[in-house]
């Protein structure tokens, strides 16, 4: 599964200046609608925030990864954000984030593509250099680059 074939430079947001979780993920399903994924933002909205009722998606290390399944998600789309502050996430490690990777899948597809995406994802970020890496990228460009290197 390749990271960077989902991405899109609509959905790369760099940096992204966000008081709270909720008005992260909002500005990140804005991308995703403007990069073609999602054509219906407040059902793929309602997705994501009933997944983070089930628990957090602050998977630690200063990053987390909401996702959601929905009929709104016209097809499969990954967005980035790297903040400009952290943001209290309710993390597992109780750490705030400061890079956050949104997976929308569609309905019809979730099962099987949702789970490669996020183990693609998860796979690289257990490697702090590759944490590191993110937390320094100025441009959508330089993160493509890192997500093939890596």
């Amino acid at each position: 599964m390749n990271i960077q074939e989902l991405l899109n430079e609509q959905s790369i947001l760099i940096p992204l200046q966000a008081t709270s979780k909720e008005e992260c993920i909002q500005s990140m399903i804005d991308g995703l609608a403007a990069a073609g994924c999602i054509s219906d933002k407040a059902a793929y909205l309602e997705a994501v925030l009933k997944r983070e009722e089930t628990g957090s998606t602050g998977i630690g290390f200063g990053v987390a990864i909401p996702h959601g399944k929905s009929n709104g998600v016209s097809k499969p789309g990954v967005a980035f954000a790297k903040l400009t502050g952290p943001l209290d996430w309710k993390s597992l490690d109780d750490q705030p984030v400061r890079i956050v990777f949104m997976i929308a899948v569609p309905e019809a597809a979730a099962g099987n593509e949702h789970l490669q995406i996020l183990i693609a994802l998860s796979r690289k970020l257990i490697h702090e250099e590759f944490r590191e890496s993110l937390l320094q990228v100025t441009e959508a460009q330089q993160l493509i680059t890192i997500l093939e290197t890596i």
